[in-house]
């Protein structure tokens, strides 16, 4: 610490101007980190769903898949032509990274009215009063998350008015416009309220912009540093502010230390010295509980919280760390204009309410071990909603996509199935029909189903077999009422995996996967990840304030003080009636 004290203490404009300096490269860095809008990504590769989600994007283009509706009546009642149709869909292959589109013309000759078409086509590809007519955009396997997000803006820019998208492309698409264009919003009225709040509460009105900027440069530092492994949008949208929330409590607390060593030093060197040295143990301590507190989720089979784990982890050490070396530099670099810029500061006297509650100590205890119960309660019953869709905007073009597939085509979500290609055409078929009559299932679309069993495939066009076959494996299409991550699509989606592995038997495989299938897992992933990490969490800190403060009984009054207040904040979400995202 001595060493870091005298370099703050003798060379504090070298320090700022190195720490000004390496915003360069951390700003480029930040610029190209590659940032991941597909959640489901992060699910453990050991699950079925994933499995099946790998074999999809390798050989048929991935169940990110974008569902185009387009509106076949025009705004006088005349029916837009099957070659105008044809003439989009053929735009949309062009655009890069699209591998393939599906449309009825692929099943069917497009001369062929809508609505005489075979119950089974119709189904799939029109609506059921005609008014709409729905397209599938699969794209390369290749093809990053971000790629595909360039894919879906190309094709809204060129599909016709009143035509919407849907499907977790699309979904990663409006996300990233929402994020993209919010979280800046979101974070300068959280720098605006942190400094409002340090001006009234601090000694000079100085001294919250450098805290502010400090913190800044340390928060940049972070998310350039990032490049290096990307991150996923969530961890993007909420590093920032977290940081800033971390981060200016370590500030705080050695502005206060600094002004304290102050009174009492010959020269603001010295009180700057004495600062670091009385203030290194506290901020140790403090850190290390945030630090580990972070690490905790690194141990989710979700690798989202790795992600999140080492870019907040990362966060504490570079907050720490601009804390004792660039903000004592900046305070000693202004130090004229902080105390230019004094004034008496609003500090509200909380002694009445202390001494209350230290005069009835034994009330207020027993009213904190009365609500533990309630609060538990309460928090166990918090209701949690996965269903991303529903934290997009009702204008966005996916909430009505959504809305129109669940009022026009009665589906809502899209199951796939992936079989070996060796299972009997008559298995297939039966598995077929079992599958159409399970609860909820609205359409489905199979190769046997439309070609029929006997017919070889040497007699059937290429185009028709590429979309559903590909290296010994068969893929099949099912369209759920239900909405994602619902108990009643759960339930659906384990009733279809168990007839699937029925007819595959133990001499073949079949996967289910799709939206359905990876938020199903996506819920009992997340289930056992909570418990894991809090579990480790409490043990880790635990462990760092009992090193602290040399007690086991403060570690463990603080910890059950901080629980009871998380339990009480998802309990009011339980009062309330409000789902967690």
């Amino acid at each position: 610490m001595k060493k870091i004290s005298d370099l703050v203490v003798n060379k504090p404009n070298l320090i700022v101007i190195i720490s000004l300096l390496l915003l360069i490269p951390s700003l480029i860095s930040y610029i190209f980190t590659n940032v991941n809008y597909d959640i489901l990504s992060y699910l453990p590769s050991r699950l079925d769903s994933v499995k099946g989600e790998n074999i999809l994007e390798e050989d048929f283009g991935g169940s990110s898949m974008t569902i185009v509706l387009v509106k076949t009546v025009d705004d006088n009642g005349g029916k837009i032509s099957p070659n105008t149709v044809m003439k989009l869909k053929n735009n949309i292959s062009e655009i890069k990274n699209v591998s393939n589109v599906l449309w009825a013309d692929n099943i069917m000759d497009t001369s062929v009215p809508g609505d005489i078409l075979p119950d089974d086509v119709k189904n799939v590809f029109y609506s059921s009063d005609g008014e709409y007519t729905m397209m599938f955009v699969s794209y390369a396997d290749d093809a990053s998350s971000k790629d595909i997000i360039k894919s879906v803006k190309q094709i809204k820019k060129i599909v016709p008015e009143n035509s919407y998208l849907s499907g977790i492309s699309a979904m990663n698409s409006d996300t990233k416009e929402m994020t993209d264009s919010e979280t800046p919003i979101y974070i300068l009225i959280a720098v605006a309220l942190a400094i409002i709040t340090m001006m009234i509460t601090m000694e000079s009105y100085v001294m919250p912009f450098i805290l502010v900027g400090v913190i800044g440069i340390a928060v940049m530092y972070n998310m350039g540093t990032n490049f290096f492994m990307g991150v996923s949008y969530i961890t993007q949208s909420i590093a920032a502010i977290l940081q800033l929330g971390v981060t200016v409590d370590y500030s705080i607390f050695f502005v206060n230390r600094y002004n304290e060593e102050r009174r009492y030093s010959r020269t603001k060197e010295e009180a700057m010295s004495r600062a670091l040295h009385g203030s290194f143990i506290s901020l140790s301590g403090s850190s290390l509980t945030t630090l580990f507190g972070f690490l905790a989720l690194c141990f989710m089979q979700l690798t989202l919280g790795l992600n999140i784990g080492i870019v907040m982890a990362k966060g504490v050490i570079i907050g720490v760390l601009s804390v004792v070396i660039i903000l004592p530099a900046f305070m000693l670099v202004f130090d004229d204009a902080i105390n230019r810029h004094k004034h008496k500061p609003f500090s509200p006297d909380f002694g009445k309410l202390v001494n209350h509650v230290v005069k009835r100590k034994k009330v207020f205890a027993a009213v904190f071990i009365i609500i533990i119960i309630p609060s538990v309660l309460l928090s166990a019953n918090v209701k949690k909603n996965y269903n991303l869709n529903a934290e997009l905007p009702d204008d966005s073009s996916t909430t009505i996509g959504t809305k129109l597939l669940k009022e026009k085509f009665n589906m809502t979500t899209s199951h796939f199935i992936i079989v070996d290609d060796t299972i009997p055409a008559s298995k297939l078929v039966s598995m077929e029909n079992e599958i159409s009559n399970v609860k909820g299932v609205s359409s489905m679309l199979a190769y046997d189903m439309f070609v029929g069993t006997s017919i070889p495939d040497s007699i059937v066009p290429d185009d028709i077999i590429d979309i559903v076959k590909q290296n010994g494996r068969q893929v099949m299409l099912v369209n759920s009422i239900y909405e994602s991550s619902t108990d009643e699509c759960n339930s659906q989606v384990e009733e279809i995996d168990n007839i699937v592995q029925k007819y595959a038997g133990s001499d073949h495989y079949g996967y289910v996967t799709g939206e359905g299938a990876l938020y199903k897992d996506l819920i009992e992933t997340t289930k056992v990840d909570f418990a894991v990490t809090s579990i480790i969490s409490i043990i880790a800190v635990f462990i760092v304030i009992a090193i602290v403060f040399k007690s086991i009984s403060i570690p463990f009054i603080l910890i059950l003080a901080i629980e009871v207040a998380i339990w009480i904040n998802q309990g009011i979400s339980t009062v309330f009636g409000t789902a967690i995202p």
